[in-house]
């Protein structure tokens, strides 16, 4: 009875699809907005032009009639008329013209989906009888979407936590693999320090597809002394016995410059020295580690870093320390709806600053006037935000992220909402994954899974639990500081 009396408090005061409303609003006021500030300007190849781009707003639903004209948009004429509930999106746009800054227009760049109930939507602001005379269910919790004129869902992702060290025993390699999947601005690199049975230990990054020495890769980053390199680890006899190992096998390397000519020519052979130098530098800021940084000055913090990583590699080798649980919730992050459209809108906005440079290139070459106005297309945005919604198809490879609502009847339109799905190809077995963790206790329903291929990896959230929308880490970091903690480099 008290449980009873527990669940009817809560679902009064708390609506099940509460969470998803506050990421998406989240999204609205600081995810776009990051996403912009993260491109910071357009460069199309115009001699002395740069567009800088300044605050983006969204507003209100609307629709745009045969006759040209924009008036307001309500859920239910979105249904009827087979519309897509969305609300436009404007920017500040400054051209500067050999550094000199022209006049700021507010532009018409596209539209993005707006989410039932949400700050943006007109039902947010609705009481009881106002919800009944729009056509509205006024028990219906919302948090979902209307593409052409279907009701659509973000399934939420679950998926490893990135920016932090796990480390496997790699069985088929025959190594121990210490691994980090490295995310910074929608960028997502997985880096791993290996160490083989002999006590070889290497580094494979992204979008480079041979290992490079451990040992080279800390001298390229600064650390180019045997003592530097010492003093980063620590004194236990084994782990200076792997590092002894490693450096006879790279002694030949003795400088930072060294280091860094090694690099190159396994980047970019056959090339000029100034290359090789600029192709590995290019390799050890843009993909080693983005997470920590993309500059110069953070390369120390790197290395640092790759000592950790290697250090747990050697003490799993030794069995000194367990391999991580990857099936612990404390290792998991499930990406719910403003986390999966801020994925999306940054996918839409590179394609959206192609077309503003290349309709800019092509008006200059033709030597006609240029307005922002003409330049803009918003169906460059506007179209590649639908296609995702409308086929569910996602940014890395996912599909059936968003889904048609499921209306059978009031309690599975909710449960299809809490639906989790796990990346992970139904075709092979995963038994581990699949299995019921000690640690979904109290986060994940134990019975609503589908029966078939898709046992254990697709699940639902049990009706208490709530997911955190995030916070920056500059905060927190700011908070740690404050309290007297210091970074040691």
């Amino acid at each position: 009875m008290e449980t009873a009396e527990l669940t009817k408090s809560y679902l009064n005061e708390s609506s099940m699809m509460k969470q998803f409303i506050d990421s998406y609003n989240k999204f609205l006021e600081g995810g776009l907005q990051m996403v912009v500030d993260s491109q910071k300007s357009i460069e199309p190849q115009v001699e002395n032009l740069v567009l800088k781009l300044g605050k983006i707003t969204v507003g209100q639903p609307s629709v745009t009639e045969a006759d040209g004209t924009r008036r307001v948009l309500y859920p239910q004429e979105a249904r009827l008329r087979d519309l897509s509930y969305t609300a436009p999106l404007f920017l500040e746009i400054t051209p500067l013209f050999s550094g000199s800054e022209g006049r700021t227009e507010t532009v018409f760049i596209g539209e993005i989906p707006v989410m039932l109930k949400s700050k943006v939507c007109y039902l947010s602001q609705m009481n009881r009888d106002e919800l009944l005379a729009a056509g509205e269910d006024p028990l219906d919790p919302c948090g979902y979407f209307i593409i052409n004129g279907t009701e659509k869902a973000l399934i939420s992702i679950e998926d490893l936590a990135p920016n932090r060290i796990f480390v496997s025993r790699e069985k088929e390699k025959d190594l121990i693999q210490a691994k980090v999947f490295s995310t910074r601005l929608g960028f997502r690199g997985r880096i791993t320090v290996d160490r083989t049975k002999e006590g070889k230990l290497s580094v494979t990054l992204p979008s480079f597809n041979k290992s490079i020495e451990l040992l080279v890769l800390l001298k390229a980053l600064g650390l180019d002394k045997q003592e530097k390199i010492y003093a980063a680890f620590s004194d236990t006899p084994f782990i200076v016995n792997d590092l002894l190992l490693n450096w006879e096998a790279e002694a030949e390397i003795k400088t930072k410059k060294d280091a860094l000519e090694a690099i190159g020519k396994r980047a970019a052979p056959g090339q000029p020295v100034d290359y090789q130098l600029k192709r590995s530098e290019l390799l050890i800021d843009r993909y080693l580690l983005p997470h920590i940084g993309v500059e110069e000055k953070d390369r120390l913090a790197k290395a640092y870093y790759l000592c950790r990583m290697a250090e747990r590699a050697v003490l799993t080798a030794y069995r000194k320390r367990k391999p991580e649980d990857k099936d612990h919730y404390a290792n998991k992050r499930i990406k719910i709806t403003g986390k999966l459209m801020e994925e999306l809108f940054r996918y839409a906005f590179q394609f959206f600053v192609k077309d503003v440079a290349y309709q800019l290139e092509r008006a200059n070459i033709r030597r006609r006037k240029m307005t922002l106005f003409t330049i803009v297309r918003p169906d460059a945005l506007t179209e590649r935000i639908k296609y995702s919604m409308a086929t569910g198809n996602w940014m890395g490879g996912h599909t059936g992220v968003c889904q048609p609502l499921d209306r059978y009847n009031f309690v599975s339109s909710i449960a299809f909402m809490r639906r989790v799905i796990s990346p992970l190809a139904k075709k092979h077995p995963h038994h581990k994954a699949r299995d019921l963790h000690g640690t979904h206790f109290g986060r994940l329903d134990p019975n609503e899974t589908p029966e078939g291929p898709n046992c254990g990896l697709i699940k639902s959230l049990s009706i208490f639990c709530e997911i955190t929308s995030g916070s920056e880490e500059k905060s927190v970091e700011k908070s740690l500081r404050n309290l007297g903690v210091t970074m040691q480099i």
